[in-house]
């Protein structure tokens, strides 16, 4: 498929949420180095999970620059992923309202953008 502008700025956010998953990830080995974990395999384990994340995110993101479908499909998941997060950190006995807000917004934008650059990239008849 070929890749159109808001192709480009999705795919961009999409990779900037993939570095922002990698910078969680060192900030994570940094709380390792200075012991400031309970326990070092769900530490571990953590780092790990983070840094497929973060690559499975920047994947997506270079995809949907290059206008292939699968990063698109893969960076709504994402975006509703994020959101589900959001709603989490809105809700319960220690609920954020300002964290969830900061996170829905900028997954609400990237979601227009992937579902606008999906129906930019389909065929004309």
């Amino acid at each position: 498929m070929r890749t159109t502008p808001l192709g480009r700025i999705a795919g961009a956010l999409v990779t900037l949420e993939g570095v922002g998953l990698v910078a969680l990830t060192v900030w994570q080995i940094v709380a390792i180095a200075g012991g400031d974990t309970s326990s070092i395999d769900s530490a571990l384990a953590l780092i790990v999970l983070s840094a497929v994340g973060a690559a499975a995110v920047i994947a997506f993101g270079v995809a949907v620059w290059r206008g292939r479908s699968w990063g698109r499909s893969g960076g709504i998941v994402v975006q509703l992923l994020i959101l589900a997060v959001a709603l989490g950190a809105a809700t319960g006995a220690y609920a954020e309202p300002t964290t969830a807000l900061l996170l829905a917004a900028p997954a609400v934008v990237v979601l227009v953008l992937l579902v606008l650059a999906v129906r930019e990239a389909a065929p004309r008849r």
